[in-house]
């Protein structure tokens, strides 16, 4: 048994227009499943769910963000002269400087028309082939911890533990990283999480059991009778269990 992150889940004030930003900024399509949600995936012949992306899926709430994020999207360039235009191109759609801390790095932080915020990095050889997405960023107090829980819970390939991060990739070896990086202690429920997915066949039920067991808690966030489990990772980071596929 195993499960593969599928996409990253946005609350925004505005779904569709959080949604439109962000097919604009990485040449998406945009698509509906019901009323407040907006659904964020490649065009063309992509079929969902496919490791070569990590899809965003946007869901309508009443709160507006309030504080910093402790999951993010950083995205790839192939050039400096990529970045400049793309960075150029982000601010045009609606993006803004963000300010989280950071000193002079080479990467751009912009944060979306909500306030949600990302990265543009500069060229990197790593993220060559990652598609736009070249990392989904992840707080966390203990890297160490956060590998020994998500290497069992998912089935993607464990490639660097340090004491400051930990980071994984798809066993095909296609599409972003997931990095979990060590930034303090969470203390906030967050607007930004991951959604898991069992394969064809699996048994849904066994997989949230299988995650109790290793550190997983139970979370109520008001979402009443819905086809997928919400669950907190021994830190307090959200993720949600999918549906079989």
């Amino acid at each position: 048994m195993a499960l593969r992150p599928v996409q990253v889940n946005i609350k925004a004030l505005d779904d569709a227009a959080v949604g439109r930003f962000w097919a604009e900024a990485l040449g998406w399509s945009v698509s509906s499943e019901g009323p407040g949600v907006t659904n964020v995936e490649p065009g063309g012949d992509f079929v969902w769910p496919d490791p070569t992306a990590v899809c965003i899926d946007v869901v309508a709430v009443p709160e507006p963000k309030m504080t910093k994020n402790r999951v993010h999207l950083d995205l790839a360039t192939t050039s400096a002269a990529h970045q400049a235009e793309l960075v150029a191109r982000l601010k045009a759609l609606g993006a803004t400087p963000a300010h989280v801390g950071q000193a002079p790095v080479p990467w751009t932080v912009l944060a979306d028309p909500e306030g949600n915020e990302f990265c543009v990095l500069e060229p990197r050889e790593i993220y060559r082939d990652t598609g736009p997405i070249a990392r989904v960023v992840v707080d966390c107090a203990d890297p160490r911890a956060m590998a020994r829980f998500w290497d069992e819970a998912m089935d993607w390939t464990l490639h660097e533990v340090t004491d400051d991060r930990a980071v994984w990739r798809s066993a095909k070896d296609v599409g972003p990283y997931l990095e979990f990086r060590r930034t303090g202690v969470k203390t906030v429920p967050d607007r930004v999480h991951l959604d898991l997915l069992p394969y064809a066949g699996d048994d849904k039920a066994a997989e949230v059991a299988r995650l109790r067991a290793l550190g997983a808690t139970d979370l109520d966030l008001g979402q009443g009778d819905v086809p997928w489990t919400c669950l907190a990772d021994p830190e307090g980071h959200e993720f949600c269990v999918l549906g079989s596929s």
